[in-house]
């Protein structure tokens, strides 16, 4: 009888990729991120195991959203007191954090759980070119 194969931490081999985002469309960045640090391009992807690779994202300022977007797209931050609903355009906050709206993009792209915490953990984001992980030897990932 053949067994399941199913992989253990250690067997996991990590890799580090960087992602250029600029002129890139948002949803196609946030989705190929999603898929890397899920780890589904990966013969041993387990469901339920971690089996994804780290991701840096460089140029987050340079990121191609439609104009329509750009004005019509909220963000919503709620303090917990009466009264206390923020709400800020995309342009906004392209403007003022540009990484976060990369990491709302993608976290939405990750599943609903504890899971989805610790793999965010895996992902660096900057707003222009340089980055601090060049001992890591990063690969370069395209996006289509």
């Amino acid at each position: 009888m053949q067994k399941t194969y199913y992989p253990k931490p250690g067997d996991v081999t990590r890799e580090w990729y960087v992602v250029d985002a600029a002129g890139k469309n948002l949803g196609r960045v946030a989705t190929t991120v999603a898929r890397v640090l899920l780890g589904k391009g990966k013969p041993e992807f387990t469901p339920g195991v971690d089996v994804g690779d780290f991701v840096i994202v460089v140029n987050a300022e340079k990121l191609d959203v439609s104009t329509k977007k750009l004005d019509e797209k909220m963000y919503y931050r709620f303090s917990g007191y009466p009264g206390g609903l923020k709400k800020i355009t995309m342009r906004q906050q392209m403007e003022k954090f540009p990484e976060r709206v990369i990491v709302s993009a993608v976290k939405g792209m990750l599943p609903k759980n504890r899971r989805a915490r610790a793999l965010m953990k895996k992902l660096r984001i900057y707003r222009g070119s340089e980055h601090p992980h060049s001992a890591q030897n990063p690969k370069p990932l395209e996006v289509e």
